[in-house]
C-alpha cells in the first residue's frame, strides 16, 4: 500500500528553497508549468507516448470509489441531524429535497451495508467518504456531539476495517451547518476557521485511530466561486469579487490550521496523513506555438488551480499574477502566515471532473480551449509543484437521468481518464499512489440535482429499498481493478510472415475521368515552330510548312504515364480505378459510345500492363455527392427504376468487350450498400434502390460468366462497404446484438444473397418483422422471386471488402422516420482511439475481426480488401497514415496466417507501402525473399504473350502496346 511510503516532502530551509529557485530559472522545471504547452518538435498522433497504453499500475496502486455525505447519506429528519446550507439551497433553489431526506436520495444513513457490499463487489483498497458537520454537531459547534451521527461514522469505519478497505475521510465536502451560515455568514468570516478547527479536532480524536488519511476541504475553488461569487451553489450568494477572496482565504487558513494541529497533536501516535483536495479544469492554447496563448491557459490554471495550490504546495502565498491583477481585493498573508501555510499538505489530493467545468462560468478560459486530458495537468501539477505525490481524489463523469445500467458513454470517460494516469505514471514518472471513482452511488449532483447520475452503482430513488445495481461501468472498474490496468490488448502481438507469392498489392483510386485530347500534341500537330529563344521566349508558327503526323497513341497522354510510374515507384502490382459510365455512355445506353473515353482507359491498362501493374477496374463508382448516372437515367428514377439494372448490364457488357482481354479483376459496383442510403425518402426507397443494384451487378456477372469469361478468364464481383461493428458496451448483450445486427444490414444485405441463400439475411428480416409486429413506422424490403434468387446466387467470383474503421454500436430504442433507424443502432466515438483529422478512428484489430466474421459466414471465399485507408494532413512525412497501413496489413497476414482466411490482395495508397510489398508482408530477419521478379509479373506477362498450358485469349488492338526485347507478337 502507498500508505507506508507517504511522507512530508524535504524541509523548508532557505538552502532549499534557493536551490528551488535556480532549478526552476535554469531548467525550467518546478514551477514552470508552461512547459506543458511546449510540445516537442515532431510530436504526432503516432507518437508511442500518445497512443493508448497496455500495461498495468504500480503494485501498491491504491483504487478506490468516493461519495459526498449530503450527495448519499440521506436521513437527516430526525436521529439528530442539523440541517445545512446546501438543506435550504436544494430547497429553495432547485426546488429539490437534495440529501435533506426528502426521498429522492440513496438513503446510505439507513443502507449501510448495501454501501459495502457495493464496496466489495468492486474489489476497492480504500473508501472516499465525507463526514458531515451538521450530522455530528446540529448547530456547527465542537460542544457535545450527536450520539447517533457517531456511531454511524464508526459503524462505517469498524466495518470497512474487516474487510481491509482504508477509509480516506474527508472533514467539509460543502455541507456547512446552516446555523453557521447564520450567525456568522459562512466563510466569508474569520471564525470559521477556528470552528473547523475544532471540529477536526473531535473527529482526530473519534475516528484517527481508524483513519489514516485525512482531507481537510473537498475543493475549496467551488466553495468560494460558486457559493459566494456566481450563486449557483450554497449559500447562493453573488457577493462580488471582495466576498469570493475573502472566502477562498479563511478557507485556506482553516486547512493549516487543521494540518498543524494534526501534524502536532495527531500524527506521532495515529500515524496518517493529511491533505486538501483541489479541483481543477485543463486548458489547452488555441495555437501551440503562440506564446501569448500559452500564457493565457498557464493564467487560466494559476487563477483557479494556482489560487489554493500555491500557498500549500508552492511558496505559502497566492501566485503573483493574481497578487498583481487583484491588487485591491485579494487578502495578504503575513509572512509568519506563508510560513505557516507552505507545505500544509502531505500529499497532493487532486479532483478532476465535472463539476471542475460545468457550469459554463466555472473556469476563466481566456480565450483558450477547454480540454479533458488528465495527464496533461498531472504533468502541469508535476512542473509547478515538484513533483509531488499524487491521490486522484475524484474523478469521473455523469449521464442523464434516463440512464440505468447501461452507462456506456461513463465506461469510455473512465477509460480515457485511467489511460492517461498511467501515461503519467510510465511514461511521464508522475507519483501517482492512488485514483478515485467516482462516485460509487447514483446521488444528488449539486446544482444539477437529481437530472444527471455519476453512480458506479444505480439507485432507484422512488423505491422503498434503495438497491445498488451495478451498472457496466461499475463491471468495468472492477475488471480494471482486478487486472490493475490495462493487460488485455484487444489485437494479438504482430505476426512474421508474408502473404504468398501471387498476393495483388494494389493502390486504390476513384472515378478517373478521361481525357479528350492528348496532353502531348507533337505528333498529332502539322506545324513548324521557332523559339524565339533571345527575345520574347515564344514559339512561332513557320507558314507553309507542313509536317508528317501520325496517330495519338497511349504515351502521349503524359498525365497517365506520370501517375503509372509513381506506381510502379510503390512497387504495386495492381491499380485499381474506375470507369465513368456517364462519359462511355452519355446517353445511358449504346447508341452513342464515346470511343475515344473507351480509347484513354486502355491505355491506361496498357500502359500499366508495361510496367507490370495490372489493373483492377471498377465499372460504376458512385458516391453521396454525385451518383455518377448517365443524365437520362438519372432523370428516369435511377436506381428507383428497374429499367437502370437493364442499362447497366449493357454498360458492363461494352466494357467486358473493348477492355477484358487487358482486365483479369472487375468490380462492377463500388459500395452499393452506401449508395441504397442516398435514397432516403423513405425506407422503401432505399430498399428498392439496393435491391436494384443487386441485380444490376448479378446480370452483369451473368453476362460475363456467359460471354467473356471462357476467352478472358477473368474475376467479376463487387466491392462492399465493410466496417466492422463492435459492440459499444461489452457488458451489455443489447450491444452485442445492435452489432451483429448493423452488420447484417449493412454487408449481410449484400453478402448473403450473392455467397449465401439467394435472399436477404433472415436475421434482418426478422428484425424488420419484429418492428412491424410493434406497431413502429418502418419499410418492407422487397422480394426475390425465384429467378431473381437463382440470378444473384453466387453471382461473384470473390469477396471485395472497402474497410477503414471500426465502429462502436450501441442498441438504440425503436424510433421512425430515418430509413437508417430500422436497424435500431447509434455510434459512439471512443475518445480513447487514435483517430484522423476526420475523425477515422484507427482499429487495426477490426479488420482481422471482419476477416473472421467473412469467413465464418460464407466459408473459404477468395477476398480482396479493395479500400483501405485514412486522411493525413501531412504533405510529406504523413506518419499517421504509415502507422495505420502497417497496422492494418499486420491483422491481414494474422488473418491469413492464423485463421486460414484466404486473402487474395490489399489495395490502398502510401510510400512506405513498397517496403511490406517488396517482402510480401513482415518476413523474419533471418528470412530470404519467397517470390521473385518473375513470379509477381507472371499474371501481367500472361497477357502479352501466351502462358503454358493455357489457350490465349483474343485481343483487340494490341499494336501499339509495345512488347518485351525479344518477346514475338501473337494474335489469335
Amino acid at each position: 500500500r502507498a500508505a507506508g511510503t507517504m511522507s512530508r516532502r524535504g524541509p523548508r530551509g532557505s538552502v532549499v528553497l534557493a536551490a528551488l529557485v535556480v532549478l526552476r530559472a535554469v531548467a525550467g522545471l518546478s514551477g514552470d508549468g508552461r512547459a506543458v504547452w511546449s510540445k516537442a518538435p515532431g510530436s504526432g498522433p503516432v507518437n508511442e507516448s500518445q497512443l493508448f497504453l497496455y500495461g498495468t499500475f504500480p503494485k501498491d496502486f491504491l483504487w478506490g470509489a468516493g461519495t459526498g455525505a449530503f450527495q448519499v447519506e440521506g436521513g437527516a429528519e430526525g436521529d439528530g441531524r442539523g440541517p445545512s446550507i446546501w438543506d435550504r439551497f436544494a430547497r429553495t433553489r432547485l426546488g429539490s429535497g437534495g440529501g435533506a431526506g426528502g426521498g429522492s436520495d440513496s438513503d446510505s444513513y439507513a443502507f449501510l451495508e448495501k454501501d459495502l457490499s457495493a464496496l466489495d463487489f468492486l474489489g476497492v483498497s480504500f473508501y472516499h467518504f465525507s463526514i458531515s458537520w451538521p450530522r455530528l454537531f446540529p448547530d456547527g459547534e465542537a460542544r457535545a456531539a450527536n450520539a447517533r451521527g457517531v456511531r454511524f461514522y464508526n459503524a462505517l469505519l469498524d466495518a470497512l476495517a474487516r474487510r481491509g478497505v482504508q477509509p480516506v475521510a474527508t472533514l467539509f465536502h460543502w455541507d456547512l451547518p446552516l446555523a453557521l451560515q447564520r450567525r456568522y455568514g459562512g466563510w466569508r468570516n474569520a471564525s470559521l476557521v477556528g470552528l473547523f478547527n475544532d471540529y477536526a479536532t473531535f473527529c482526530f480524536r473519534a475516528f484517527g485511530d481508524r483513519v489514516k488519511y485525512w482531507l481537510t476541504i473537498h475543493n475549496p475553488y467551488l466553495v468560494a466561486w460558486h457559493g459566494y461569487g456566481t450563486g449557483a451553489h450554497a449559500p447562493g450568494e453573488a457577493a462580488g469579487a471582495a466576498a469570493v477572496y475573502a472566502a477562498g482565504h479563511n478557507l485556506l487558513k482553516a486547512h493549516s490550521k487543521v494540518w498543524h494541529n494534526y501534524n502536532i497533536n495527531f500524527r506521532p501516535h495515529q500515524k496518517g496523513w493529511l491533505s486538501i483536495t483541489l479541483g481543477s479544469h485543463w486548458i489547452e492554447p488555441n495555437r501551440s506555438e503562440n506564446m501569448m496563448d500559452i500564457v493565457k491557459c498557464q493564467q487560466s490554471m494559476v487563477s483557479v488551480l494556482g489560487w489554493f495550490a500555491h500557498p500549500i504546495h508552492g511558496e505559502g502565498d497566492y501566485p503573483e499574477e493574481m497578487k498583481k491583477k487583484l491588487l485591491s481585493i485579494l487578502p495578504l498573508f503575513s509572512e509568519a502566515e506563508k510560513s505557516e501555510m507552505r507545505g500544509t499538505a502531505d500529499f497532493f489530493a487532486f479532483s478532476f471532473g465535472p463539476n471542475n467545468f460545468k457550469p459554463l462560468n466555472t473556469m476563466a478560459k481566456m480565450g483558450q480551449n477547454v480540454s479533458l486530458n488528465l495527464r496533461e495537468v498531472l504533468n502541469w501539477i508535476k512542473l509547478e509543484y515538484d513533483n509531488p505525490r499524487i491521490l486522484i481524489a475524484e474523478n469521473g463523469w455523469f449521464t442523464d437521468s434516463h440512464v440505468k445500467t447501461e452507462d456506456t458513454t461513463a465506461i469510455y470517460m473512465m477509460k480515457n481518464f485511467l489511460n492517461q494516469v498511467l501515461q503519467a505514471i510510465r511514461l511521464d514518472e508522475i507519483q501517482v499512489f492512488g485514483y478515485t471513482a467516482w462516485s460509487l452511488l447514483d446521488g444528488f449532483e449539486w446544482q444539477d440535482a437529481y437530472t444527471t447520475r455519476r453512480g458506479l452503482f444505480y439507485v432507484d430513488f422512488n423505491s422503498k429499498q434503495k438497491e445498488r445495481i451495478p451498472k457496466s461501468s461499475a463491471h468495468y472498474y472492477k475488471q480494471i481493478i482486478r487486472e490493475n490496468g490495462f493487460t488485455l490488448k484487444e489485437s494479438t502481438p504482430d505476426v512474421q510472415g508474408q502473404f504468398p507469392c501471387d498476393f495483388s498489392w494494389g493502390v486504390t483510386e476513384s472515378v478517373l475521368k478521361p481525357e479528350a485530347v492528348a496532353s502531348s500534341p507533337q505528333f498529332s500537330d502539322p506545324h513548324l515552330y521557332v523559339w524565339n529563344a533571345t527575345g520574347n521566349r515564344l514559339l512561332h508558327r513557320v507558314e507553309g510548312v507542313r509536317l508528317k503526323t501520325r496517330p495519338a497513341q497511349c504515351t502521349d497522354f503524359v498525365s497517365i504515364k506520370k501517375q503509372l510510374e509513381m506506381l510502379a515507384r510503390m512497387k504495386v502490382t495492381h491499380y485499381r480505378f474506375a470507369l465513368d459510365w456517364a462519359s462511355v455512355l452519355p446517353t445511358g445506353d449504346l447508341s452513342t459510345v464515346n470511343r475515344q473515353a473507351l480509347r484513354y482507359y486502355r491505355c491506361v491498362v496498357s500502359e500499366g500492363l508495361k510496367l507490370s501493374i495490372s489493373p483492377m477496374v471498377t465499372l460504376y463508382h458512385p458516391t453521396h455527392a454525385h451518383l455518377g448516372l448517365p443524365t437520362p437515367l438519372l432523370h428516369s428514377g435511377g436506381w428507383l427504376n428497374p429499367s437502370t439494372a437493364q442499362a447497366f448490364e449493357a454498360y458492363a457488357g461494352l466494357c467486358f468487350r473493348e477492355l477484358g482481354d487487358l482486365v483479369k479483376l472487375w468490380i462492377t459496383i463500388n459500395e452499393p450498400n452506401r449508395l441504397s442510403d442516398a435514397y432516403s425518402r423513405s425506407g422503401n426507397d432505399t430498399y428498392r434502390a439496393a435491391h436494384h443494384l443487386l441485380l444490376a451487378h448479378a446480370r452483369a456477372w451473368r453476362l460475363y460468366d456467359r460471354r467473356f469469361r471462357p476467352a478472358q478468364r477473368g474475376a467479376v464481383s463487387l466491392a462492399l462497404h465493410a466496417d466492422w461493428a463492435e459492440p459499444a458496451n461489452p457488458f451489455a448483450a443489447s450491444h452485442r446484438r445492435a452489432a451483429e445486427r448493423l452488420l447484417q444490414f449493412e454487408l449481410a444485405w449484400f453478402a448473403e444473397p450473392l455467397f449465401g441463400s439467394g435472399d436477404y439475411p433472415p436475421a434482418a428480416r426478422a428484425h424488420l418483422a419484429a418492428r412491424a409486429r410493434r406497431g413502429l413506422a418502418g419499410a418492407a424490403p422487397p422480394r426475390f422471386s425465384e429467378a431473381e434468387r437463382r440470378l444473384v446466387r453466387g453471382a461473384a467470383d470473390f469477396c471485395a471488402l472497402n474497410h477503414f474503421t471500426t465502429r462502436f454500436v450501441l442498441h438504440e430504442q425503436p424510433r421512425g422516420g430515418r430509413p437508417d433507424s430500422d436497424r435500431d443502432v447509434r455510434f459512439l466515438q471512443d475518445v480513447t482511439r487514435l483517430r484522423s483529422p476526420s475523425r477515422l478512428a484507427v482499429v487495426p484489430w477490426g479488420a482481422r475481426r471482419l476477416l473472421r466474421w467473412v469467413r465464418h459466414n460464407y466459408g473459404d471465399v477468395d477476398v480482396y480488401i479493395t479500400a483501405n485507408g485514412i486522411d493525413d494532413p501531412a504533405l510529406e512525412d504523413d506518419r499517421l497514415r504509415k502507422y495505420y497501413v502497417e497496422k492494418y496489413i499486420q491483422e491481414a497476414l494474422k488473418a491469413y496466417l492464423i485463421d486460414k482466411v484466404k486473402i487474395k490482395g490489399y489495395y490502398s495508397s502510401i510510400q512506405f507501402y513498397n517496403k511490406v510489398i517488396s517482402n510480401s508482408g513482415f518476413p523474419s530477419e533471418n528470412s530470404s525473399p519467397r517470390c521473385t521478379q518473375t513470379q509477381r509479373n507472371k499474371e501481367w506477362h500472361c497477357l502479352l504473350i501466351p502462358c503454358q498450358k493455357r489457350k490465349f485469349w483474343k485481343a483487340k488492338n494490341l499494336q501499339h502496346i509495345p512488347l518485351k526485347k525479344g518477346h514475338k507478337r501473337v494474335l489469335s
